[in-house]
């Protein structure tokens, strides 16, 4: 081992430093923020306090186990004995990276609490050091992945100084957290010898604790995913730094490449592999070793300080492709509570549950109606009519899937909670026998240009993405529009106020300034609205009316952005609430009208006139209007061809300026594009939507007409963003798979078929 320039030692040969003379630290009460997550975004509270004040807040119980209930009680306990940690608290700082919330659901699952998420910037050095050693808030620190490098203060904000100054708390860092560990001791960032970005490798170790129950070398099935453009340079490794773990060979594969339609193993049974090597050097960031008589380059994967419980690697283990990436997580935990255990201080004895999982727990809220920002006391809630504990209510949580409430029976009639009704009818297989839902629409909707209509339209149905349509107009009593736009002050930070314009399905119109923004004013809607849930039994959809609409990127304020760059010349959002709705079931060719009524009332005309016209509807009533939408629209003759933004020149200038960011890196993936413009004259819009619908069918089409706002949208996606049920499970299903085409055309449908089946 000693051609190899570093010793080895488990952790029972390490001497971790006592805590006591950090216990009796004192800090004087200064100005601080704390955080709960409410619907998606981050608000801040600003108080004047103590961080040992009693704060409490509701806890995210979908997160949470039910036997963990008791652990929130704040009790002291110095005069227990030492024993392991029953979990482990988090402090996971965010360098502002996309991943961090993958970690955030690992630490969640396998400390039996979640994480607290501090931004590398929010809170100070002194802030942090409060909370770690005058309250004695967290077990160990994990430091997220993040753009930049470790060299730029402003990439990395605190971490340095964590990694620096906590020599006695363990800290894990990924990514830019393990280059940070290595740069705070001295090690060299260098550019790798290539950007490595989704790109898998197999890794070796040398089986420290970190890798426990792990395997090692090439085919052991140990496979990690690498996002990175800088690498810590191997040559310039201090002593107190120890490399743990490097690539198996100078290979990187694709995802695809790895799978070749097999499962990969969760759990690791056989013995684990270890590399004989014969000789060792370092060079330009890589491991040049001769292992088993054959020269291979590696690059350095894993890092960890020789006296402190500091670990790095430099690969993603919360990535889904990561094998045994939980199994690091694990292993990382199990560290921190030997640590603990080993170490002969009261700091780990006196650990203030309470007070951590009052500062930031992310809440299933948003547009979906949970229960957020609420003290915890005795009866605090009313679920279904009837008072409930906190504990009580974390346990009711579980029990309704990962949190997630309805959005009925929350509120008090007393905040303007509506009472409603739904009646519906169904039409066995009639779709098909009166030409579709091009001529539904056409039949019931298109008259006067379609003013004030929507089409959720699943124009393809292929592979079964998408099964229902929805559509409607201009309805009953209920129907109405809201139109949002940001006031100025809304593009700076913190601001997210602007006006609404509400109109009812008379015409009449009031405004309001709405100070805490459009997605709270919009969850206050939801929360207000009650149900008869035999009302909807039958239906084999999950939408039975409610609000239709856009939201704009410029609401990005709401949700934590700094500022918008640029003023949107159309509303930030628009919204009907739809209570008159018809529903296409393109499987089964059936037909539902759907009518949401307040109250107990016996009206039906809705229902009655919508069904004459269905029934009486044939193909051939409406061929006419078919054949004059679908007619093309015909090209100005001034104007032929389309124009580019850019010139060839400056796109190219801009291809290597995002070569560059990569290179330093800056960002794994840029997305550069131009705009072509083109002259076409007057457009009738929806005939515009059923040409590009017939064209370019898509599963989650849509057609909105804002007529007042002289604004209409045409969209043909073949991608579903974000599902949520009926059982509260929220799906995400994003469209982002691309592999290079082959040689040949036997090569193009094998290529073809492996990223179809990935």
């Amino acid at each position: 081992m000693q051609k190899m320039g570093f010793t080895l030692c488990s952790s029972s040969e390490l001497s971790y430093p006592s805590l006591e003379s950090l216990k009796n630290a004192k800090a004087n009460p200064v100005a601080s923020k704390s955080f709960t997550r409410a619907g998606g975004y981050i608000k801040k509270h600003y108080f004047l306090s103590s961080y040992s004040d009693a704060r409490k807040l509701v806890i995210s119980s979908h997160l949470v186990p039910g036997h963990l209930e008791g652990s929130f009680m704040g009790k002291k306990r110095q005069m227990e004995p030492r024993k392991k940690l029953e979990f482990v608290r988090t402090l996971l700082i965010d360098n502002y990276d996309s991943y961090t919330y993958n970690i955030y659901q690992e630490l969640s699952v396998i400390n039996g609490v979640p994480p607290v998420v501090v931004r590398n910037d929010e809170l100070t050095w002194k802030d942090i050091y409060r909370l770690l050693y005058e309250d004695g808030a967290f077990d160990n620190i994990v430091i997220s992945p993040g753009p930049g490098s470790p060299t730029c203060p402003a990439d990395i904000g605190v971490c340095r100084q964590l990694l620096l100054e906590c020599w006695d708390i363990p800290i894990l860092g990924v990514c830019l957290g393990h280059q940070a560990l290595g740069y705070a001791h001295d090690a060299q960032i260098i550019h790798a010898s290539e950007p490595i970005h989704g790109r898998l490798s197999e890794i070796e170790h040398n089986g420290c604790n970190l890798f426990a129950n792990i395997p090692s070398g090439r085919n052991s099935r140990f496979k990690v995913v690498r996002y990175h453009s800088l690498v810590i340079d191997a040559e310039s490794l201090p002593k107190d730094l120890i490399p743990i773990a490097w690539t198996a060979s100078d290979d990187t594969l694709s995802f695809l490449e790895t799978q070749k339609f097999d499962a990969i193993p969760d759990a690791y049974e056989s013995e684990r592999q270890k590399a004989n090597f014969d000789s060792f050097s370092a060079k330009n960031g890589s491991y040049w070793g001769h292992v088993n008589g054959t020269k291979s380059r590696k690059v350095v994967m894993g890092i960890r300080h020789a006296t402190w419980p500091h670990y790095g690697v430099q690969f993603h283990p919360e990535s889904v492709a990561t094998t045994y990436g939980r199994q690091i997580f694990k292993n990382f935990r199990e560290i921190t509570k030997d640590y603990w255990l080993q170490t002969s201080s009261s700091f780990s004895s006196d650990r203030n549950i309470h007070y951590t999982a009052s500062m930031q727990v992310p809440h299933a809220t948003g547009l979906f109606g949970a229960v957020h920002r609420q003290s915890v006391k005795k009866a605090d809630f009313r679920v279904n009519g009837e008072a409930c504990s906190s504990g009580q209510f974390m346990r009711g949580a579980n029990q309704r899937n990962l949190g997630f409430f309805d959005m009925v029976n929350i509120l008090p009639p007393s905040l303007g909670a509506k009472f409603l009704r739904l009646k519906w009818r169904k039409f066995g297989h009639l779709a098909s026998e009166v030409g579709g839902a091009r001529n539904i629409f056409t039949e019931l909707f298109g008259k006067n240009k379609a003013e004030n209509t929507f089409w959720l339209d699943s124009s393809s149905t292929e592979k079964g993405r998408a099964r229902f349509s929805f559509m409607g107009g201009k309805g009953g009593d209920l129907w109405k529009q809201l139109t949002f736009r940001l006031s100025e002050e809304s593009d700076t930070a913190g601001e997210r106020g602007g006006h609404l314009l509400i109109e009812d399905n008379k015409g009449f119109t009031c405004s309001k300034i709405l100070e805490e923004g459009f997605f709270e004013y919009l969850n206050k809607e939801l929360l207000s609205l009650y149900h008869e849930e035999k009302d909807y039994e039958g239906l084999p959809f999950d939408f039975y009316g409610g609000f239709i609409g856009y939201i704009g990127y410029n609401l990005k304020v709401e949700c934590g952005a700094a500022s918008n760059a640029h003023k949107s010349t159309t509303p930030d959002a628009c919204f009907f609430f739809a209570d008159n709705l018809v529903v296409i079931d393109h499987h089964t060719n059936d037909v539902y009208v759907l009518s949401l009524q307040e109250g107990n009332t016996t009206k039906t005309q809705w229902l009655d006139d919508t069904e004459k016209k269905l029934v009486s509807l044939k193909g051939s009533a409406t061929r006419q209007l078919h054949e004059r939408i679908s007619k093309p629209v015909a090209n100005s003759p001034r104007e032929a061809g389309f124009l580019s933004e850019k010139s060839q020149k400056q796109y190219v200038s801009d291809v290597e300026k995002c070569l560059e960011y990569i290179k330093d890196g800056e960002s794994y993936e840029l997305c550069l594009t131009t705009q072509f413009r083109k002259f076409i004259g007057e457009v009738d819009p929806l005939r515009l939507y059923l040409h590009l619908r017939e064209k370019n069918p898509a599963p989650y089409a849509s057609w909105l007409n804002f007529s007042k706002e002289n604004l209409c949208i045409c969209s043909s996606s073949p991608e579903r963003f974000l599902r949520l049920d009926r059982n509260g499970i929220l799906e995400a299903k994003p469209i982002k798979g691309t592999i290079a085409r082959g040689t040949t055309p036997e090569k193009d449908e094998r290529l073809k078929l492996q990223l179809q089946y990935s």
